[in-house]
């Protein structure tokens, strides 16, 4: 029997994939982040991982993978990338580009094709949860099939 929660544009890119991963529903919270879905699942925030829509100072988006309970040094970043300037992309923009909305974004199954960065230290976490493509819904599985599958770029961003 097909898992319902797992019926959104990011499961059915991951079931196309042939990848195995397990869906964990969660109460999801207005503004609760990361650390409400590490609380609601008993998990480590650290193994949570958020999905960031970023842009150039040319407009140009791309998606940051980082650990729940850091953040992105933009700084860093643009000094990693070669560009003078990053900033997080504003609500409706990320929505425009993924196909998903803020506190529900996957880098599985977006709208648009775009760059992907992970933070170096994800893939040593043994397993990662990351968002499934709506409010409330954690996808998890192995980070070395995560980072392979979107083609990311590891980057040393975390403050």
């Amino acid at each position: 029997m097909a898992d319902k929660t797992a019926a959104t544009p990011a499961g059915r890119f991951l079931r196309r994939a042939g990848i195995s991963f397990q869906s964990h529903p969660y109460a999801y919270q207005d503004h609760g982040g990361t650390a409400t879905a590490a609380r609601e699942l008993g998990l480590d925030e650290h193994q949570v991982i958020k999905t960031l829509v970023m842009e150039d100072e040319r407009r140009q988006p791309f998606l940051v993978l980082m650990h729940g309970d850091r953040e992105v040094s933009t700084r860093r970043l643009a000094r990693t990338l070669g560009v003078k300037k990053v900033t997080p992309c504003p609500p409706a923009t990320a929505e425009k580009h993924t196909g998903y909305q803020v506190g529900g974004i996957s880098p599985f199954g977006t709208r648009k094709s775009l760059p992907v960065y992970h933070e170096r230290s994800l893939t040593a976490v043994p397993r990662v949860y990351i968002n499934g493509g709506r409010r409330g819904l954690l996808f998890s599985l192995d980070p070395a099939v995560l980072v392979e599958l979107l083609a990311s770029t590891p980057v040393d961003v975390a403050r």
